[in-house]
């Protein structure tokens, strides 16, 4: 048996279904509208999205007559974030970005030079040292 919170995840790891959700946050919209607006798929398939939606919680149904209005319903997405993706970024990734953040300021600071480093004493050529043969003067 499939938990409420598993079948949010199933259902949101669809990108299509994602994008349905995404306009019904504009407002409600028909079966049809959402039909229309992915031409490649079949009103029936889009049925199966919109049942999977509406199994997880995400899309609430009214029917007027012979109209099917979709709701946008967040409430289930907030749950998933509060239990999944605020508890996880409030506590270890918190902790694993300043980790992150120390080491990386570590690098910095020993990846600079020495300011009283000097050059070395070859490092460029001589003015007054012959031209070797095959160098042309400009």
């Amino acid at each position: 048996m499939e938990t409420a919170e598993n079948a949010v995840w199933r259902a949101l790891a669809n990108p299509l279904r994602r994008a349905f959700l995404d306009r019904l946050v504009e407002g409600p919209l028909t079966t049809g509208q959402l039909a229309a607006s992915v031409p490649s798929l079949s009103r029936f398939a889009v049925m199966q999205h919109l049942e999977v939606l509406t199994g997880a919680g995400l899309v609430l149904v009214r029917r007027e007559g012979r109209t099917r209005l979709n709701y946008l319903n967040a409430v289930p997405v907030q749950e998933v974030c509060e239990r999944w993706v605020s508890g996880l970024a409030g506590t270890t990734a918190r902790a694993a970005t300043a980790f992150r953040r120390h080491v990386e300021s570590q690098m910095i600071t020993h990846a600079e030079p020495k300011a009283d480093a000097e050059p070395k004493a070859d490092a460029e050529p001589k003015a007054d040292a012959e031209p070797k043969e095959g160098d042309t003067e400009s």
